[in-house]
């Protein structure tokens, strides 16, 4: 019989899996190890080898029904929910959301492809980006998929584009409400100062400018106030500053029928971590707009958020094996894995934290030791953990790394020449490939030698 277990003691939350460490069907086996999806770690690793990317399709499916859930009860408009694809970009991915009613987010042909390709409908999908290419908004305006104009080049590009189609494009405009939230400054989007969308105050100028374009046709609004964010009280701000820019955009004739307020909810990483779940998000979000509607006496909207990190992070583990070991007396020892800063570049870019525990011994049960667990690239900086506590590890071992799901995968390299982990999918005891790991050869697919090198050889 498994036996359920919480990590670090705390009691795994089915509704809003943001709030867990672990993914929801993580368990222990008969024989102590490590379980996700009814799986043993142990044996994945025997089959598809490491560093390994895990993804659990049940926390996957119960985050986007918590936010499909709450958007039914909190907010009585319309509403789509969408997917930030950059937190994890694959046609496995975009297939799964869109068979929870999702639609997307991408920000490079690339990600617009990936998506079409995993069956998102054209119409669900929004084309974010602040340096968009004549390619990519092209292919954008060929495949009917609405454009979120960030800046003022974006609006000559599209505006230049959509003459040579000769038909209405709907879009969308983002600008920064001028909303602080405390997080990392690098993931901080929503202040006056930012690289994305258009300031507050120069909204009325660009009104004018849209309403004397032939074929740009201004329907939505888009503002972000940040990632990874602890906070509610700047989402119930944000309601009111967008309502009045609607109101704003009425008086130059645009009818604004959709409202996107972004995304940004955290998740828990580590222990201290204490995010607010989706349903308090959503709640704080609709109501917000819901009171600014009437307020104003406008229309309800179409509601649109853009959860990325809280539908896929806690869904997500990487597993590494323990290889060799180093200590410096009296200063600290370190453990050093099979993977590191090309597999997850968020501690080496952000100080980033996570949990993390021994596959053999989960519960760590016997004497305890702190590593410094670093990754196998040639940089001192590649260091994963700094003090990380596990119970006695030899080499060999198996190490699993939580909340791994977003910005892992999706920010991978192959810095070293170090091929990238194959990806799977794991449910009710089944593992399936999602990402085949690449090889060695696959690094030099697109080397190409000049022909007088080769001659000279």
């Amino acid at each position: 019989m498994k036996e359920k277990i919480s990590f670090l003691k705390n009691k795994i939350d089915l509704n809003s899996p943001n709030k867990n460490i672990v993914p929801v069907t993580t368990s222990i086996n008969n024989n102590g190890n490590l379980c996700i999806g009814e799986c043993s770690i142990d044996d994945l690793v025997r089959k598809y080898d490491s560093p390994l990317y895990i993804l659990d399709e049940i926390t996957l499916r119960n985050s986007c029904r918590a936010y499909k859930k709450a958007l039914k009860q909190y907010y009585p408009g319309q509403s789509l929910p969408i997917y930030a694809s950059k937190a994890n970009s694959s046609i496995f991915m975009s297939n799964l959301i869109s068979s929870e009613g999702f639609g997307l987010d991408a920000v490079s042909e690339g990600e617009l492809l990936t998506a079409l390709k995993g069956g998102v409908p054209n119409e669900k999908i929004v084309f974010h980006g602040n340096n968009k290419s004549d390619k990519e908004i092209e292919f954008a305006i060929e495949n009917k998929i609405k454009v979120i104009v960030d800046n003022d080049h974006d609006l000559k590009r599209l505006e230049e584009i959509s003459d040579s189609f000769n038909y209405d494009i709907e879009i969308m405009i983002r600008f920064t409400p001028g909303i602080e939230c405390h997080t990392h400054e690098y993931i901080r989007t929503g202040s006056f100062d930012s690289k994305f969308g258009f300031g507050i105050e120069s909204l009325n100028n660009l009104f004018e400018v849209i309403s004397k374009t032939k074929y740009l046709k201004l329907i939505g609004l888009h503002a972000h106030i940040g990632s990874q964010i602890f906070e509610l009280d700047p989402h119930k701000d944000l309601g009111e500053i967008m309502v009045n820019v609607i109101l704003q955009a009425k008086i130059f004739g645009h009818n604004i029928k959709e409202l996107n307020v972004g995304g940004g909810l955290g998740i828990k990483y580590t222990q201290e971590d204490d995010p607010p779940s989706i349903d308090e998000w959503i709640k704080t979000v609709s109501l917000s707009v819901v009171q600014a509607c009437k307020k104003h006496k406008l229309d309800l909207p179409i509601l649109m958020c853009e959860p990325g990190r809280s539908i896929v992070s806690t869904a997500g583990v990487t597993i590494y094996k323990i290889g060799a070991f180093k200590e410096v007396p009296g200063i600290r020892t370190y453990l050093s894995v099979d993977g590191g800063m090309s597999d997850n570049p968020r501690p080496i870019t952000y100080q980033s934290n996570y949990s993390a525990c021994l596959v053999n011994n989960p519960l760590n049960s016997n004497s305890k030791n702190k590593y410094t667990v670093a990754g196998k690239h040639c940089e001192s900086g590649d260091v994963l953990f700094k003090e990380l506590e596990l119970s006695n590890c030899k080499t060999g071992d198996l190490i699993c790394v939580f909340g791994t799901g977003a910005y892992n995968n999706s920010m991978s390299s192959n810095y070293n020449r170090i091929p990238k982990p194959a990806a799977i999918l794991v449910a009710n005891g089944e593992a399936e490939i999602i990402q085949r790991r690449e090889s060695p050869l696959d690094l030099l697919k697109y080397d190409v030698l000049p022909d007088r090198f080769i001659k000279q050889s």
